[in-house]
């Protein structure tokens, strides 16, 4: 085991920087440095990895989606987007994190598993999440690009390939949600926009006569109501 160390600039020569490799007198602390190293690295992807393997992706897009559908382009600000969002994802995936806390982080917490078993056990659930979630033809299309052999089932199908196949059929599944979600808001807006050419108002521009129905309509209907009570019951557990 080696370690890296930094020579003196007086050995060296001023403004010259050398790097000295030399046999570690205690290899034990190379090994605490590289686990501090890989656990900022984790630290780092965790917003990534917030996106790549939960819910947030689905619901961040329908809102984003359903604030278009609305016309208030700036209305809700992106931040309560995001929190919203975020909030969501906690909600819906808590039972995951529970169930990772107890068989995995726990236990290894406690001194009763190793690194690579708490980590097995921490996929499981996560996986079991994702499964659910994704189209047989989205993951199907993830296994033929990596030239795998057919799978005997869903378990022998690699954490690589599942998570591309997971995003994709939410991306297509956020998007089906937003597709329904304009339907209304698009016929108001059509509405609109004949009445004013009918009355000779060619210089109005319609949505700023839309804009207040289609947010009175929402009002009334409990529109948050339904899209987030929706949104959550699409997720199957």
């Amino acid at each position: 085991m080696v370690f890296f160390g930094v020579a003196h600039a007086a050995e060296t020569g001023p403004g010259l920087l050398q790097i000295d490799v030399a046999q570690g007198e205690n290899p034990g602390k190379m090994g605490v440095v590289l686990q501090i190293f890989l656990l900022l690295t984790i630290l780092s992807l965790v917003p990534s990895i917030l996106i790549m393997v939960t819910c947030f992706t689905r619901i961040a897009i329908v809102l984003s989606l359903l604030r278009q559908a609305i016309g208030a382009a700036q209305l809700p600000p992106n931040q309560i987007i995001i929190g919203l969002s975020l909030f969501l994802t906690f909600f819906v995936m808590t039972p995951v994190w529970q169930n990772v806390h107890q068989n995995a982080l726990k236990p290894y917490l406690d001194n009763q598993l190793s690194s690579a078993e708490a980590l097995e056990r921490a996929t499981t659930p996560i996986r079991g999440f994702m499964i659910k979630q994704t189209r047989e033809k989205d993951l199907a299309l993830l296994v033929g690009i990596a030239k795998m052999e057919r799978p005997k089932n869903i378990d022998d199908v690699p954490t690589t390939v599942l998570i591309p196949a997971f995003m994709i059929s939410e991306l297509k599944t956020a998007f089906q949600i937003g597709f329904m979600l304009y339907i209304p808001f698009l016929i108001i807006d059509m509405v609109v926009a004949s009445v004013l050419l009918s009355m000779g108002m060619m210089m109005l521009p319609p949505v700023m006569v839309s804009l207040p129905f289609k947010l009175m309509i929402f009002v009334l209907t409990d529109g948050w109501f339904l899209i987030v009570g929706s949104l959550i019951k699409s997720f199957k557990f």
